[in-house]
């Protein structure tokens, strides 16, 4: 998740366990230990893809952050014993683990077990979800204003913590919806991925993937009809087979879960994250090798730099998720002219 809510995160629950004691100091101690595993982003680790693959890793494992909320519990309580070491060690344990169990939920991917098994990527939550974010800074401005605010601390950890359940199970609903349309395209066996559209989890996007094809489809809870639009997007496999054996291809093929787009330009070819943002948007597309007359030259990864925001497209997003508009064309942006598909 974004800054702003890890922070907010972060604060509550040391308001929550410590509030009492140590007053308004809590909250700043909170938020501090909860932006503190996404340090790791000032880390250069060499390539592009290194550096992308390589976040949330060994900053965000349980592996690493248990025997480390240890020490950091026995540093505060010495330096500020009003409260026991035990109470510091939950405060600290606390806010370090659910950082990394809250990525999870998003779709980046987050390295819980490092240095062991692949990334965990539920895809339930969009990065930055106010109605996630919201309740947890009411009850930090509440304790602000008149410590400790217990209830509304509580209260605000309670209604984020439920709102991150609802989008299980929204996320599973939109799964259900989309399987059988997938089967009758001939994408039952094809990897799926379901997560929320952009600051919501009313509007959802699914991904099907196969060695031909992709398929898009755009779904919310607000849609006035049933039918589904399919979009698809071609896949070229042969530039997947002829960049295979390169090591940060093999590393991103890990990383996305094979989700990625393989494009040549000139001669170039390159590998996109489909996963982040949407077609035409997605922010990170990596230089993986070009082409030579005597063969494949691999190249030390660079990234390409991020689409601009297409702040047009915020207007069209609102209208979709509301129902307003019942198909939005994800290659192009745009919604299609009564009677035309996308």
């Amino acid at each position: 998740m974004d800054s702003i809510t890890q922070a907010a995160l972060g604060a509550s629950i040391a308001g929550a366990v410590a509030g009492k004691t140590l007053g308004r100091s809590a909250l700043l101690t909170g938020a501090l230990l909860g932006t503190l595993p996404d340090l790791d982003v000032v880390i250069d680790y060499g390539t592009a893809v290194a550096n992308f693959t390589q976040h949330r890793g060994f900053s965000h494992s349980l592996f690493i952050l248990a025997p480390l909320s240890l020490l950091i519990a026995w540093g505060l309580w010495r330096w500020k014993p009003l409260i026991s070491y035990q109470r510091w060690l939950a405060l600290v344990g606390l806010i370090l683990i659910t950082h990394p169990l809250l990525d999870a939920f998003t779709t980046y991917g987050t390295q819980l077990f490092w240095p062991i098994g692949p990334p965990v990527a539920i895809n339930s939550i969009f990065i930055i979800d106010p109605l996630y974010t919201l309740p947890l800074l009411a009850g930090c401005l509440a304790f602000l204003y008149r410590p400790p605010a217990s209830r509304t601390v509580a209260a605000g950890l309670l209604v984020s913590s439920l709102y991150l359940g609802w989008t299980l199970i929204a996320q599973q609903i939109i799964t259900d919806r989309v399987r059988p349309a997938l089967a009758n395209a001939g994408m039952e066996q094809a990897a799926l991925m379901v997560q929320p559209m952009p600051f919501n989890t009313v509007l959802w996007r699914a991904t099907a993937v196969s060695a031909g094809q992709r398929i898009e489809v755009v779904t919310g809870f607000l849609d006035a009809s049933d039918e589904l639009v399919l979009e698809r997007f071609p896949r070229q496999p042969e530039l997947a087979r002829l960049v295979a054996e390169l090591p940060e291809a093999r590393r991103l093929e890990w990383f996305t879960g094979g989700f990625l787009d393989y494009q040549q330009n000139g001669t170039q070819i390159t590998a996109t994250d489909i996963r982040l943002g949407i077609p035409g948007a997605h922010p990170f597309t990596f230089i993986l090798a070009e082409t030579a007359e005597d063969g494949l030259q691999p190249l030390a990864s660079d990234r390409l730099p991020r689409p601009a925001l297409n702040r047009a497209a915020l207007p069209l997003l609102w209208d979709r998720m509301t129902g307003q508009v019942p198909v939005l064309c994800l290659a192009t942006l745009s919604v299609p002219n009564h009677g035309n598909s996308c």
